[in-house]
């Protein structure tokens, strides 16, 4: 597979009607990709806390990114990142904070991202919120 590709989404026999797990977890796999190709080191996939689950965490360029990965298989019902409301960012801030003090505390800029993935396109938000 040529450097930045990523493999097809799941189909489940036509797209986009794959389910909604599959879709996700390919979505997933693109963003990770997309960040190590762009520098970054992932840290944890799907780290879970007592707050909530944090997506995708990447190191690279000084800074710490937890990022939301929303995927959707079109446009049709808005764009993937419209699906991260305040209630869903009070929770990745929430298991953010968790994790750096299960690792001490840990200093440094941290940001927190949005990935969109569709399938023709990745859309990340750095700083979304």
């Amino acid at each position: 597979m040529p450097r930045g590709a990523v493999d097809p989404p799941p189909t489940n026999g036509r797209f986009p009607r794959a389910g909604h797990i599959a879709l996700g977890r390919w979505g997933e796999r693109v963003a990770a990709r997309r960040y190590v190709r762009d520098g970054y080191r992932v840290l944890a996939r799907n780290w879970r806390s007592r707050s909530g689950e944090i997506d995708l965490i990447v190191e690279g360029h000084g800074v710490v990114a937890f990022s939301e990965v929303k995927t959707r298989s079109s446009e049709a019902y808005g764009h993937p990142s419209e699906a991260v409301d305040e209630r869903r960012r009070r929770r990745l801030r929430r298991a953010a904070a968790e994790w750096l003090a299960a690792r001490g505390g840990r200093t440094g800029a941290v940001r927190f991202d949005v990935v969109s993935v569709l399938p023709d396109r990745v859309d990340r938000l750095e700083g979304a919120f």
